[in-house]
């Protein structure tokens, strides 16, 4: 009970992020104090600086592995989180059909990020060049389209509840996000590309340090349900309608059908003005 009572679900980004980063750290460290910036046999002739593949392939590569499975795990329980918390009211919920189906393939695509980030910590780049960069590619691509769908169902609710800042927040941290990282992904491609292998690796360093601040960010989603352990504080879908729904204070209005929703009655206008819980964010 009292590992009940301390647990949070915001702990799950968190440790995510920690793990990542410290990975990132040792692996770094290992290149730079123990091996002394050597030139490991994977990297290219044309090559000074490792990418992390090339230190991750090396005898750190437990290291490499265990901090990637971390990751992707915590980082994916967060996904998960997130959706069983709006679903039980424990966050402000979803109105539409639209909101769900995007939260549901945001993790949809985080299993695949998720699956390629894992792989390609095993299949080290030295031995199986094609399959560590086609793991690679799924790793980014899984993330990064994860992040355009979470990112458009921010957008939405920050729409309807417009009293809860954390979730524009939310959504302009994450467009931040995905802005920034496919930047850095078409430099460092074409850097690659034409054999500039020192700006590329660096580049491939940058991008994996900013993922770090994107798993730190599923913080602000979940933090706000700390205020709704208890049932009466947790929102109920017949008695709560979003902002944009209830700004009408017209019930005849909204029930003729000229509001946000067909479907919002007199009735729950009027609770949604007299009984929405607690505004906590």
């Amino acid at each position: 009970m009292a590992v009940k009572r301390i647990f949070s679900y915001w702990w799950f980004p968190i440790i995510s992020g920690l793990v990542w980063l410290g990975m990132l750290l040792g692996l770094l460290l290992e290149w730079l104090v123990n091996q002394h910036g050597r030139r490991y046999d994977t990297m290219s002739q044309s090559a000074d600086i490792a990418y992390i593949s090339n230190v991750g392939a090396d005898r750190l590569q437990p290291l490499f592995i265990v901090g990637c499975v971390l990751t992707s795990i915590f980082l994916d329980l967060a996904f998960f989180s997130e959706r069983l918390l709006r679903h039980n009211g424990r966050l402000v919920p979803n109105v539409s059909m639209g909101e769900k189906i995007l939260s549901i393939l945001s993790m949809v695509f985080a299993i695949v990020g998720t699956v390629g980030l894992i792989c390609l910590s095993i299949f080290r780049t030295g031995q199986y060049k094609f399959l560590h960069n086609m793991f690679l590619g799924l790793f980014i691509g899984g993330y990064l389209i994860s992040a355009v769908f979470i990112c458009s169902e921010y957008q939405r609710l920050g729409k309807k509840y417009r009293e809860h800042r954390m979730l524009r927040l939310s959504f302009w941290v994450k467009l931040i996000f995905i802005l920034v990282e496919l930047a850095l992904i078409i430099a460092f491609g074409v850097l690659s590309r034409v054999d500039r292998r020192n700006p590329a690796a660096v580049i491939e360093w940058v991008i994996a340090l900013i993922f770090t601040f994107y798993a730190f960010s599923f913080v602000i989603d979940l933090y706000p349900a700390v205020r709704t352990k208890s049932p009466e504080t947790r929102y109920q879908k017949s008695s709560y309608i979003p902002s944009a729904l209830s700004a009408s204070t017209n019930p005849e209005e909204v029930s003729s059908g000229n509001g946000s929703d067909s479907n919002i009655y007199p009735r729950d206008v009027e609770m949604a003005q007299s009984g929405a819980p607690p505004r906590h964010f």
